[in-house]
């Protein structure tokens, strides 16, 4: 689990990159309006599904589990390439478990990289996520991380005059963004950050631990 803590002035750093492109100098595109802040969360309300969430599995199973996530955290890309889908072909899959996918943006690129994952729309945003965590090793490290996650995402349809637009698009922006405060709001320091049925998961990022506590709450 990538820890925000672990590095000396890893809270203000991050803090510094959010706070800059959501109060920043940026100015809206035209004909668009500025970007927003938005009020403090809710807490009770960021444990259910939010109208602007991304739901994977069928949004009237029972139990809910919410990931908080940044694009560039390579334990992260462990937990959807190794972990979920595991998690997913026996509870997802069953109609048991639905998963609510919120970004949670640890620098700079991982922001732009979710930006670009909005503007694929609810059809293809799992697809895009599945293809931004399997390329991550390559695109994180580049020279041009942009750049370079964008050659895969051709196949999604988002070539460089889409993503080009998608990121200076501050309704695409303010989505990332609100995600991130509503999980500063529930505590979330760290990534991958799972909520199980409204409770904090403490345990390992394992296939059995996660399967284990799906099943002390699946009735």
């Amino acid at each position: 689990m990538r820890n925000i803590l672990i590095v000396a002035g890893g809270v203000v750093a991050v803090a510094a990159i959010v706070a800059g492109v959501y109060f920043g100098t940026r100015a809206p595109a035209p004909g668009q309006p500025p970007v927003a802040v938005a009020a403090t969360p809710d807490k009770a309300a960021l444990l259910a599904v939010q109208p602007t969430d991304h739901v994977l599995g069928d949004p009237k199973a029972p139990v809910t589990v919410i990931e908080y996530a940044s694009l560039t955290c390579s334990h992260c890309a462990h937990f959807h390439v190794q972990i979920l889908p595991e998690i997913k072909k026996k509870w997802i899959d069953s109609g048991k478990v639905k998963l609510i996918y919120r970004d949670f943006p640890l620098d700079q690129v991982a922001v732009k990289a979710a930006q670009i994952a909005e503007c694929a729309g609810k059809d293809r945003y799992f697809g895009v996520l599945d293809i931004l965590f399997r390329g991550q090793p390559q695109w994180a490290a580049a020279a041009d991380p942009i750049a370079e996650l964008a050659k895969p995402l051709r196949i999604a349809g988002l070539g460089d005059a889409e993503i080009k637009a998608c990121l200076a698009n501050d309704a695409m922006l303010t989505l990332v963004l609100a995600d991130y405060r509503g999980g500063e709001a529930l505590g979330v320091n760290s990534t991958p950050t799972l909520f199980i049925d409204g409770q904090l998961y403490r345990g390992s990022r394992s296939v059995d631990d996660i399967d284990g506590a799906i099943g002390k709450i699946v009735k």
